[in-house]
């Protein structure tokens, strides 16, 4: 098989997708909102060129660039065949974006093509940009997973004022896992405090976890979120002294300052996202999505941990978005439960789906829990894993 470099494809076309989608490139994870391959998949381009099939997202703080082989294998006249993910800092991205797009102008300029359409989206965003309040609602906007000017007035004001309660990082989370369940209608705060108040179990705030000192956690762009969590539940366990093997639910719940019962299976879900909700100086509800034991010590662990990395605030998310929080969440939860260490071990280089339920059992994760690690850490050695931005 002959392989080349590609085809030629027009610059001022890409620049134009980039320009139109820049905010949903640079703030929307991962999600199944509507359209969103249209804004993250270069070979939604069209307008008659090959385009490769490279997708691009931010979980907020990293940008992954993902190349796929052609989605028909007899893709003619050219055929993708892909390539390893890159995973950079969001801000190196938009400082690529800055650079490359003014030189498409310019180079329409040497043409003596002038008032594009590609000056006009760019002009906006430039102008967006600068203005803190636009910026906010544009944002808000992608990681609701929806385009620019997409008749969201309402919605956004609603979050914007919300935020003045909840706090800008929480409101940002709530919508992201909106999108994430399709355009959902994002909680609002009287929402949550509704949900919190009917279905909230009690949790003692004097009696949740804290550690003994700072957290000892490299975190921000250069560092992937799997490892974020990772480090810090290490740390936790050293803590607090938990032996080898299986945490059990009724020392879980004492560090989440809640009553054992919260952990036992349930008739029903509390809401779309688990949560804990500061009620008063000393007290909070707390509300856990799953109704099976598995998923509530999973979300439980997240909210230990998301305690741990927040800047205070009144409401802790644990939602179903790919935000960076949320991953360091997880990551957290499976290591906490089901120290890799001791996985590896037991997995002992089977990585058949038997052994793996196996090994979950024993932990009372899930086998999702197992395999998450595994892939984080490389195993299996030819299995294809993006550990940076899973």
């Amino acid at each position: 098989m002959r392989t080349d470099e590609g085809p030629l494809v027009s610059g001022y076309h890409a620049a134009e997708w980039l320009v139109w989608n820049w905010w949903r490139l640079l703030c929307e994870p991962r999600s199944a909102s509507n359209g969103w391959d249209l804004a993250h998949c270069m070979a939604s381009i069209g307008e008659g060129y090959v385009w490769p099939n490279i997708t691009i997202w931010s979980d907020g703080l990293r940008t992954a660039i993902i190349p796929s082989p052609s989605s028909r294998p007899d893709a003619k006249p050219f055929r993708y065949i892909g390539g390893p993910a890159t995973v950079i800092p969001s801000s190196i991205f938009a400082d690529v974006l800055d650079s490359f797009i003014p030189k498409i102008i310019a180079r329409l300029r040497l043409q003596n093509v002038s008032e594009t359409n590609l000056d006009r989206l760019w002009s906006d965003v430039l102008v967006e940009r600068a203005d803190p309040e636009i910026s906010r609602c544009r944002r808000l906007e992608a990681l609701l997973g929806l385009d620019p000017d997409s008749n969201s007035e309402q919605v956004i004001s609603e979050l914007v004022k919300d935020a003045e309660t909840l706090g800008e990082p929480v409101v940002d989370e709530l919508a992201a896992e909106s999108a994430q369940n399709r355009g959902q209608h994002v909680l609002s705060a009287a929402a949550l405090w509704h949900i919190a108040e009917e279905q909230g179990a009690e949790v003692v705030t004097k009696d949740v976890l804290r550690p003994y000192g700072e957290l000892k956690v490299l975190r921000g762009p250069d560092v992937p979120a799997w490892k974020v969590g990772e480090t810090a539940a290490r740390q936790i366990r050293s803590q607090e002294h938990l032996s080898a093997g299986l945490l059990s639910s009724a020392k879980l719940a004492e560090m989440a300052g809640a009553s054992g019962d919260v952990l036992q299976p349930s008739s029903r879900g509390g809401s779309n996202v688990s949560f804990v909700f500061e009620t008063s100086s000393k007290k909070a509800r707390l509300v856990l999505r799953s109704k099976w034991a598995t998923g509530r010590r999973f979300d439980l662990a997240r909210l230990i941990a998301d305690r741990l990395f927040s800047d205070g605030g009144i409401v802790y998310p644990a939602t179903r978005a790919n935000t960076y929080r949320q991953k360091a969440q997880r990551a957290f939860a499976a290591e906490l439960l089901s120290p890799f260490g001791e996985v590896d071990d037991m997995v002992a280089g089977d990585f058949s789906e038997e052994r793996k339920q196996e090994v979950a059992d024993y932990f009372d994760v899930s086998p999702l829990t197992i395999d998450t690690l595994l892939r984080n850490h490389g195993l299996p050695r030819d299995a294809e894993t993006y550990t940076a931005i899973a």
